[in-house]
């Protein structure tokens, strides 16, 4: 999901959108400054800087990875000392005077700045309860279409690419967040006996923030290298097929980069 603050409206939204990014905290902040060659003067000059701050936080049901994207910045202050954590949000305050708005990510002012515009971009999934088996790796998908893969779709690529794979649905007594469409466990045809030590948990949920959908890939049990494996090849193979960003920890990553992303030094491959 993205969205563009230019106006007080925007500002209201945003407000109301994340409320007001209460009990979340901040996981990244970066600037970068641009500077452009003047042909004239045979010198660099400024050309603009910009911050961009990734929050954590829960509401309505839902956690959320929010990268907020400051343009136009003009002012920026982050100052900890003597152990202060200014990451931890109560609440955002903002303010939008002579075409400028005012972020202050906490009481104190240490994280603070101030931008001509902002751009949300933000990655969605119902919160989930605690599984009674151990969480190795995580990968969210946020489509932009209204359908996303099926349990069959899903089945059909790990068999073309040499990875067939057993399903088994997901049985649940209490009740779930009402977006969830379905879920359940990939199983390796090939060693069908790991289905109780590990597995690739999938679960799909339709619109959250508007239209599309989300798919959450979640390697549940004992460090394997088979499983790992069947998540890297669909999450290569969903980001082929549809349009969207990948969510892994809190990184949010365009799908048509996911490849690059994976390929990058330093860049672990998912469990």
């Amino acid at each position: 999901m993205r969205h563009t603050i230019k106006t007080v409206e925007d500002l209201r939204w945003l407000i109301a959108h994340t409320g007001g990014f209460r009990s979340g905290y901040v996981t990244d902040v970066q600037m970068s400054k641009r500077r452009l060659f003047d042909e004239e003067t045979g010198r660099e000059v400024p050309a603009g800087t910009t911050v961009s701050v990734t929050i954590r936080y829960q509401v309505r049901g839902l956690v959320r990875v929010a990268r907020l994207l400051m343009t136009g910045v003009t002012d920026f202050s982050l100052f900890e000392q003597e152990g202060a954590d200014c990451s931890s949000l109560d609440i955002i305050q903002v303010e939008y005077d002579a075409g400028r708005f005012r972020f202050w990510f906490d009481p104190q002012g240490e994280l603070y700045m101030v931008c001509e515009e902002a751009h949300l971009e933000e990655v969605s999934a119902p919160i989930l309860g605690s599984s009674p088996i151990a969480e190795l790796a995580r990968w969210t998908f946020q489509g932009q279409t209204a359908n996303g893969p099926t349990v069959q779709w899903l089945l059909d690529e790990l068999d073309e690419a040499g990875m067939p794979c057993s399903w088994r649905a997901t049985k649940r007594i209490s009740a779930v967040h009402p977006a969830i469409q379905w879920e359940g466990d990939l199983i390796p045809a090939s060693n069908p006996s790991t289905s109780r030590a590990n597995m690739v948990h999938v679960m799909a949920y339709g619109p959250l923030d508007g239209q599309g959908f989300g798919l959450m890939l979640r390697i549940l049990g004992a460090q394997d290298r088979q499983i790992s494996r069947i998540l890297e090849n669909l999450a290569d193979r969903i980001t082929q097929r549809f349009t969207g960003n990948c969510l892994v920890g809190t990184t949010i990553i365009p799908g048509h980069e996911w490849e690059t992303w994976v390929a990058q030094d330093g860049r672990p491959k998912l469990g």
